[in-house]
């Protein structure tokens, strides 16, 4: 849905300035990909999802890290080009497309110190500004940014749109969540995950409109992680190859269902049919589709260390946070939660605990368990 907005002023600039446009100029049609991201933070602040304040001055996303200079560029692509006997080998080994069922990710044979600076700059290149860039927590996390590749390229469009672009709108907002996580064999596991917003009149005049969330797409996470696989080196011939083979493999082995149990204790739980490595990935990536925050995680352990959504933001935007409410509509407390996964015999079971590790109460678990058991399916 492409809309246009309805400020009067300056749809009337801009008439009288595409008047004079179409009298100098011929029209220019923009030939590119369907991906173009522009951020909302560089944006007006009516176009921020409501569960946002507006984003503060640039300063803030301003990155450590030292400079990239052209001499050292072409340095590195001297040693490039002086291994080249080992790079065609290694090349594609080094960064590898991986699927499981629904779950999709990157594993890539270096240190996540090493490629994390590579991430951060690959989102940045996409257009969109990072309101988490967290190493020690292994989680970066992208403002909410729209995709102007959307909008339809009308004769209108055309004419003034590059001039008066924020004009038109997607009525679409879109932000992603990376986690790297270290593999044993000392390199990482990158995956990407996707959240999006919706514009949408709230009555038949159509005189007012909300945000509310749509569905995560699977294949703009898939997208995105085939260009990080570029941006790491991989060529593009390449990485749609392993891309294409990796989803034609679809006899991939189907995901354990989800379900809703209670244990001998009383404590609600969620089991499927997955061993440990799996499960471990697709709570992971259920976290992160549910809106939690993962402060820390354990593997040896089995558990990862979240914290449900601020308050403050979940009044903001209730819908988005529904799923985790109670019918009197109250948010979950803030404070740390304790979510365990447990694999014994190709089965595992998901609980919730407190932050000292002890059982919480049970409605409150039962929320959180409902919430991952829907993304499980």
């Amino acid at each position: 849905m492409t809309r246009m907005t309805t400020h009067a002023p300056r749809l009337v600039a801009a008439a009288g300035c595409a008047a004079l446009l179409l009298t100098v100029s011929g029209c220019s049609v923009l030939e590119g990909d369907k991906i173009d991201y522009k951020s909302a933070g560089r944006g007006v602040s009516l176009e921020v999802p409501p569960d946002l304040t507006q984003l503060p001055g640039a300063s803030r996303y301003s990155m450590p890290g030292d400079a990239v200079t052209a001499s050292g560029y072409e340095a590195g692509v001297r040693a490039a080009e002086s291994s080249a006997d080992t790079a065609a080998a290694t090349q594609i080994a080094d960064v590898q497309f991986e699927r499981s069922g629904a779950e999709r990710w990157l594993h890539v044979r270096r240190a996540p110190d090493k490629i994390w600076g590579e991430v951060r700059d690959f989102w940045q290149e996409n257009g969109f500004l990072l309101t988490l860039d967290q190493p020690k927590m292994g989680i970066m996390e992208t403002d909410w940014a729209e995709n102007r590749a959307k909008i339809t390229q009308d004769f209108i469009r055309r004419s003034i749109g590059r001039l008066f672009d924020n004009l038109y709108s997607t009525g679409e907002r879109d932000r992603f969540r990376t986690r790297i996580e270290r593999t044993e064999d000392g390199g990482a596991d990158i995956f990407i995950s996707h959240r999006g917003m919706e514009e949408v009149y709230t009555s038949s005049s159509k005189d007012n409109t909300i945000w509310q969330p749509r569905a995560r797409d699977p294949e703009l996470e898939a997208e995105f992680l085939r260009r990080l696989m570029v941006k790491m080196g991989v060529t593009q011939e390449q990485a749609q190859a392993a891309l294409e083979a990796k989803e034609r493999d679809a006899a991939l082995i189907a995901a354990g269902a989800a379900q809703v149990v209670t244990l001998a204790d009383g404590q609600p739980a969620v089991q499927f049919d997955d061993a440990f490595d799996r499960a471990w990935r697709r709570v992971g990536l259920a976290l992160d589709h549910t809106g939690f925050t993962v402060e820390d995680r354990d593997r040896s352990k089995g558990l990862y260390y979240v914290r449900a959504v601020d308050p403050a933001t979940q009044k903001k935007d209730p819908g988005f946070f529904a799923r985790l409410f109670g019918r009197d509509n109250q948010p979950l407390p803030t404070r740390q939660y304790q979510i365990k996964v447990d694999s014994s015999s190709g089965k595992s079971t998901v609980t919730v605990l407190g932050e000292n590790g002890a059982p919480v109460p049970a409605q409150e678990a039962q929320r959180i368990v409902r919430v991952l058991a829907d993304d499980l399916k």
